[in-house]
């Protein structure tokens, strides 16, 4: 009788490579939005190094965007930190819904992977763990994350170079590369009736408030998303029982 022998690599969960690769196609759709990052930060008023910086120790990548814009409009710091701060309330909702998979490693391993935490990331990790294939959370979860931290600093320091060599690269319309990552995060998420009214209510108010000062329109955008999705998750766990 032929023996059967099990393949132990088959059996090995997912890591930190594995973690790193699946988020390739997210480090692609951040290099422009990081090139753009460096290119505006010097008409902006950030020399270079303080971009640099930014990058390396806010790894914010709409945060940084916001500041820099209200930094060039002459905005107080005290503006500045509170719309930067209330821009990334989200990165508590995406903690939560990674805190059963977390909340046994310690204390600063969870730190880390707070500070790498982003959106595209999370996109990645979390459909990732939705998954029933054997993973290791805590390898899998930083090789994404460490993946798109250095991707964004070295696509900042690029920006910053061309910015300073390549005159008007600002108005190349690199931008549009931010809108597709984010479509490529958002839908994926969509999986049900709440979801997806929850995605079109924020859309929505974020196309009619765009005339609001200091970025107060995805305030907005994300209140109604929230309150839309509360509002139709009891129908749909109803539907599902």
């Amino acid at each position: 009788m032929t023996e059967i022998v099990e393949n132990p690599a088959a059996q090995q969960p997912d890591g930190f490579l594995a973690g790193a690769r699946d988020n390739l196609p997210m480090l692609l759709g951040a290099a422009p939005f990081g090139l753009i990052f460096g290119t505006l930060a010097g008409p902006s008023g950030l020399p270079p190094w303080a971009a640099l910086a930014m990058s390396l120790f806010v790894f914010a990548g709409s945060a940084q965007f916001i500041a820099v814009t209200l930094m060039a409009a002459g905005a107080s710091p005290l503006v500045i930190v509170a719309t930067t701060f209330i821009v990334n309330i989200r990165h508590a909702l995406y903690s939560a819904s990674l805190l059963p998979y977390v909340a046994g490693l310690p204390r600063h391993w969870r730190a880390l992977m707070a500070f790498v935490l982003t959106d595209e990331t999370f996109a990645v990790v979390y459909n990732r763990l939705q998954s029933a294939a054997p993973v290791d959370v805590r390898s899998y979860y930083l090789g994404a994350g460490l993946a798109m931290y250095g991707n964004w600093i070295a696509w900042t320091a690029v920006g910053i170079v061309l910015g300073q060599t390549v005159p008007g690269i600002e108005h190349w319309g690199l931008e549009f590369a931010m809108v597709a990552t984010f479509v490529g995060i958002v839908v994926p998420l969509l999986k049900n009736r709440a979801q997806v009214a929850a995605a079109l209510a924020a859309g929505l108010t974020a196309l009619c408030t765009t005339a609001l000062p200091y970025k107060l329109g995805l305030l907005a955008a994300v209140l109604a998303g929230i309150a839309v999705g509360m509002l139709l998750e009891p129908t749909v766990k109803q539907e599902a029982a």
